[in-house]
């Protein structure tokens, strides 16, 4: 049924069918939080910035821990950090109900408790977005996003006239509790979800060398820097319309909270036809073109938002703005997705994570201050200036086609027998690779090594440099270090298919063929004080 549909094709597997429609309940729960925490801002205080500053404190979490999250996604078992997450937001938000039920709510304690709420986003959001990949084949990858997405709107559409409603004819509380029952949904689906496990063979890598790996890959992988900052101008400069809607929808437009989970949906269900639409768009246009019209068309609508003076005609923009919005991020985060190989993938979404929600909090905090020194329209129409030079951004940093790389392991490397019994700690360790190069194949080979430097760096290696031999000028040198013997196994684990093109390449250029000669040494610094410091061979490193 879904499988000839670009856009839905990820649904025709079953258990990541289950998982979205619990996460659907669960983003449900998250959109009535925000809904009746704005609302709520509204009546505790006349402050724009306060007002604002709802949608900040729920992304601020997101943009201060998510690279920690990440380097746990990658690290621990992704289904138990999800469950753990989801129950710490459950938690938060009995809580949130509690307080608010017994008439103890303050401007202060909401927005702590939303900052909490966000931590659980945080720590859930890399490892969700990283299982995409572990749920369904690759090619669904971009489906199962955009279908995450999809979720996130119809939460949008749905959740605030359901919020509206009960705030409306119940109260706050009760909006709160309600929510409560998404999590419990999304908990009872993984904890029936029982995926592949797949035994390591290396332990786990030290937290802060793994944050260090997620660092390098991004910096090395040209990709991922150019989809993080423009995703960080776009959620920048787009989140002034959900920040300031409560103001908008007060001030402007004369309405109450009814009206405000009216614009909601607008925004929702234009998010929701964008990204049914999102799959065919790719197929036709390139991704800086779908990108530029995502910057464009937000602008105009922005523009369009901040002159409204009826609902009709708020709604519309609404309607636009949401279209517009889901196709940008999705297509940012498909981006992310595609660059990344499965070890290293819950990092670089959490950088990703990092640049977007950072751009959500600094968004929604400037579009408040400017609500609050000038107006709702200026700080709108400042946003939409934004938007338009986010758009010409794409001439310096355009985004990239990702369609075509096959970032699953190759699987190649056989572990060398060694004649000295070296421990996994053991190191540091040098290898050496030579290679013999006729004259006329020379800037052939260096144009290869130049992509075979920025893979090894990329994939951990340290002090990598490429020597030419004084004496004989057709013979090369690689030279590279790791800190120990399981960081070498690690760093030739990482290789990819996308990677064996370079390294047939560099074998055909050498004279020796395609065995080439690899020499590995562990360092030893000699002291005058231990003379008798070298181990007999076969004895413990």
């Amino acid at each position: 049924m879904f499988k000839n549909d670009p856009t839905l094709s990820a649904l025709h597997n079953p258990n990541y069918l289950r998982l979205w429609s619990a996460f659907l309940s669960s983003v449900l729960s998250g959109t009535l939080h925000i809904v009746a925490a704005s609302w709520l801002m509204t009546d505790l205080t006349n402050s724009a910035h306060m007002v604002a500053l709802v949608n900040g404190a729920y992304a601020t979490p997101v943009m201060l821990f998510s690279l920690f999250s990440g380097v746990i996604a990658d690290g621990f078992n992704r289904r138990i950090v999800i469950i753990i997450a989801q129950t710490f937001m459950l938690s938060m938000t009995v809580i949130l109900a509690g307080i608010t039920w017994f008439g103890y709510l303050t401007p202060e304690t909401l927005l702590l408790l939303t900052f909490l709420m966000g931590c659980g986003i945080a720590l859930q959001n890399p490892s969700w977005q990283a299982s995409m990949g572990d749920i369904v084949e690759r090619k669904d990858v971009p489906s199962a996003v955009v279908l995450n997405n999809i979720a996130y709107n119809i939460a949008r559409s749905v959740g605030p006239a359901i919020g509206g409603a009960v705030m409306t004819f119940i109260s706050a509380a009760a909006t709160f509790l309600i929510s409560t029952i998404g999590y419990m949904v999304m908990i009872s689906a993984l904890f029936a979800w029982r995926p592949e496990v797949k035994v390591k063979t290396l332990t786990r890598e030290p937290f802060f060398s793994a944050l260090a790996s997620g660092f390098r890959y991004a910096s090395m992988a040209s990709n991922i820097p150019k989809a993080i900052i423009r995703a960080f101008v776009y959620s920048f400069s787009g989140i002034a319309i959900t920040a300031l809607l409560p103001l908008i929808v007060k001030d402007q437009l004369g309405g109450g909270v009814l009206t405000f989970g009216f614009m909601l949906a607008c925004f929702g269900c234009g998010a929701m036809a964008g990204a049914l639409a999102s799959g065919r768009f790719r197929q036709r246009f390139e991704n800086e073109n779908i990108a530029r019209i995502a910057f464009l068309v937000s602008a105009l609508s922005t523009l369009g938002i901040a002159y409204s003076n009826t609902s009709l005609i708020c709604g519309i923009f609404l309607v636009i703005a949401g279209g517009s919005w889901v196709n940008g991020m999705s297509l940012f985060n498909v981006t992310i997705q595609l660059s990344s190989p499965r070890w290293i993938v819950g990092r670089t979404l959490s950088l990703h994570h990092t640049g977007v929600y950072g751009g959500l909090a600094l968004g929604s905090a400037t579009a408040g201050f400017l609500a609050d020194q000038y107006d709702i329209s200026t700080a709108l129409m400042v946003a939409s200036g934004i938007l338009i030079c986010g758009g010409m951004l794409g001439f310096l940093i355009p985004l990239p086609q990702v369609t075509g790389f096959d970032l699953d392991p190759s699987d190649r490397f056989i572990e060398p027998h060694l004649a000295l019994d070296l421990q996994g700690r053991s190191g540091p360790i040098a290898i050496s690779i030579e290679y013999e190069i006729d004259e006329n194949n020379h800037k052939e080979f260096l144009t290869a090594m130049a992509i075979r430097r920025r893979n090894r760096i990329r994939d951990g290696a340290r002090k990598w440099a490429l020597l030419r031999d004084l004496e004989k000028p057709d013979m090369w040198t690689e030279n590279y270090h790791v800190p120990t013997w399981e960081e070498y196994i690690r760093h030739n684990s990482r290789q990819t298919n996308a990677d064996l093109d370079n390294i047939a390449k560099i074998k055909s250029l050498n004279k020796y063929g395609t065995q080439l000669r690899v020499s590995r040494k562990i360092q030893r610094q000699p002291s005058l004080n231990k003379p008798n410091q070298t181990p007999a061979i076969g004895t413990e490193y």
